[in-house]
């Protein structure tokens, strides 16, 4: 990880502790196994500094892909999604956001992703954690069924549960902030 983006993970990590983001006890997980720690993403994009903290680490990567657009499953994916399209806007290379629903509105225009999202584009695809990989997997699916290119899938905590693993074999570049130890140890990744 090049030292700019090291210490932004570092920042990222004391914010979420500071915020409550980060917690450490026993939690259930979305995928149904359980946790000795609790990474709650959107308590730190949802703070107008975590959220900067966390575009300004992501913005690089999704420049250096090329990206046409910026892509997060609803809902804890839209406030990164967000901060990077300002930062972006902000920095003199927009990016404009997209969101992805779980499944199509069943009513209006029947869309599963919102914003503009032209054929051809090139995508990166963004959350707040990973753990099987599922949202993140499910967002970069529906981008490319409508006719996207995902060129990158980005977290901020990977939080080694195979989903990482899962995003790379299926052949995407996957890059996490931060990343949890076998010991739930939550450091800047590797």
């Amino acid at each position: 990880m090049d030292p700019a983006r090291r210490a932004a993970a570092e920042a990222i990590l004391g914010l979420s502790e500071k915020l409550g983001a980060l917690q450490f006890d026993e939690f259930k997980l979305t995928s149904g196994a359980t946790s000795g720690y609790y990474f709650d993403g959107r308590l730190a994009t949802l703070d107008p500094e975590g959220a900067y903290t966390v575009a300004k680490a992501m913005l690089p990567l999704v420049v250096e892909a090329k990206a046409d657009a910026v892509a997060g499953p609803a809902v804890a994916g839209v406030p990164v999604v967000t901060a990077i399209g300002v930062v972006s806007f902000l920095e003199g290379t927009p990016v404009p956001g997209l969101i992805v629903r779980n499944e199509a509105k069943a009513h209006g225009t029947g869309k599963r992703i919102e914003g503009t999202l032209e054929p051809g584009a090139r995508v990166v695809v963004v959350d707040d954690t990973c753990s099987t990989g599922g949202s993140l997997l499910q967002a970069a699916e529906a981008v490319e069924e409508a006719g996207g290119t995902v060129v990158r899938v980005l977290c901020i905590l990977d939080r080694r549960m195979g989903g990482g693993d899962e995003i790379r074999r299926r052949g995407y570049d996957f890059t996490a902030l931060l990343e949890a130890s076998d010991e739930g140890v939550i450091r800047p990744a590797e």
